[in-house]
């Protein structure tokens, strides 16, 4: 198992310089991590960045709130994949979720799956810890019903990351052919091992380093 092919190595922090990001964007390539994820304005920075490499350009979409109109998410998903990215992480709309307006919540996901159908892979943050266990399984099955390529927990920056438990819920109500991807909070490899071994396609991490360090150590 390529355990650097599981990785987004991310930076998404709102102070981050460009210099941060030219340095990840190094570390991913050195590393080979599967993708560097950080925020729109530097899609196509990054996308430069890793021009002949075999790490992608991930994008988050309507981050990290996902109270964005479905609208602005499409256009936002649409721009970043002109500026190069190759995956796409949308925030969904967790308030209309909440108010089991799922209609709502699947229109949202679907302007994005039309705009990345085809060009971008597509991520769907379901934002776990603000969910009932019962409202996961609810945004995993819009997630899939609109055509998405992943479900992910977390964003990061809410109240909590991304658990074992949560990922084995995503996972079986998914089922096989869709990724799942676990961000926030993983920072070892034993975390990370923890994750795939509950059924976790990608992982979100800004510790990739430490993660491959770790892992070495293992063998």
């Amino acid at each position: 198992m390529k355990i650097e092919k599981f990785i987004d190595h991310t930076l998404l922090k709102p102070q981050s310089t460009e210099e941060q990001i030219k340095k990840i964007c190094e570390e991913a390539k050195e590393y080979n991590f599967a993708s560097v994820c950080i925020n729109p304005y530097y899609a196509s920075f990054v996308s430069s960045e890793l021009k002949g490499y075999d790490v992608k350009t991930c994008v988050v979409i309507g981050f990290p709130l996902g109270a964005n109109t479905k609208e602005v998410k499409a256009f936002e998903a649409k721009q970043a994949i002109e500026n190069g990215a190759q995956e796409v992480d949308m925030v969904i709309n967790i308030g209309a979720l909440k108010d089991k307006k799922y209609d709502v919540v699947k229109e949202d996901i679907e302007s994005v799956v039309n705009v990345a159908k085809g060009k971008a892979l597509l991520k769907v943050i379901i934002e776990t810890c603000l969910l009932t266990d019962e409202e996961k399984i609810k945004a995993c099955e819009l997630s899939k019903e609109a055509g998405a390529d992943f479900v992910k927990t977390s964003t990061g920056f809410s109240t909590a990351g991304a658990k074992k438990e949560d990922i084995d819920l995503m996972r079986k109500t998914v089922g096989k052919n869709i990724g799942v991807k676990a961000s926030g909070g993983i920072h070892s490899y034993e975390e990370t091992m923890d994750m795939i071994e509950a059924g976790a396609t990608r992982i979100g991490a800004s510790a990739g380093i430490k993660i491959i360090e770790g892992a070495k150590k293992n063998k």
